[in-house]
């Protein structure tokens, strides 16, 4: 099983209020942790998406540092809600938050999942779906993908709220897809009581 078809099935596994042993969660950290990508696979990707180093001139890191999706011909993986992204910001974001959750809500005390969780939320702060306000293209299904992050990672009631916003602001733009408005859902169902939506 490959980490995204692991990190797919645990979620599902876990929405449809499944519960999971002591041991899985073990195994499912032990497997996502051996999964992290090698400094050659990272440059690899970045080359490939035309975002070399993943910084740009205004200091945005836009793309994972510990787990990219591979990079074949350009293919974008999956959306837990089987989406198919148009996007590697959708697709390869969706990847790493979604696995980086994971391991926090199973590993909270590991110090790699504490330094990943660290990271990452350092490197969303500079992304415009992650921090600003942003409906473009994907980015605002990435918004999504951030805000369910947070909900599992952060205590910033702030930052959760502003991602509500960023939602609440963009939604009715355009006609969208129903993914995001199940993914907002979803979301909702794990944000702490206080957040208002």
């Amino acid at each position: 099983m490959t980490p995204h078809e692991l990190m797919v099935k645990t979620n599902h596994h876990l929405i449809k209020s499944g519960n999971l042993t002591e041991p899985q969660k073990t195994n499912i950290v032990r497997q996502l942790l051996a999964a992290r990508n090698d400094e050659r696979t990272k440059q690899s990707f970045y080359n490939g998406v035309k975002f070399p180093n993943n910084i740009d001139g205004d200091g945005r890191r836009m793309y994972p540092i510990f787990y990219m999706p591979p990079y074949n011909d350009g293919k974008k993986l999956k959306t837990i809600y089987n989406q198919t992204p148009k996007t590697h910001i959708l697709s390869a974001n969706m990847y790493e938050l979604e696995i980086i959750r994971l391991l926090h809500l199973f590993a909270p005390d590991n110090p790699d999942v504490q330094n990943m969780v660290t990271k990452t939320l350092e490197r969303l702060k500079t992304t415009c779906f992650g921090y600003c306000d942003d409906g473009l293209g994907e980015c605002f299904d990435t918004a999504l993908v951030v805000l369910r992050f947070l909900a599992a990672t952060s205590d910033d009631a702030a930052w959760m709220q502003s991602r509500i916003d960023n939602y609440n602001s963009h939604v009715s733009e355009k006609k969208r897809p129903w993914y995001a408005l199940w993914y907002f859902w979803l979301c909702l169902s794990e944000l702490p009581f206080e957040i208002k939506f």
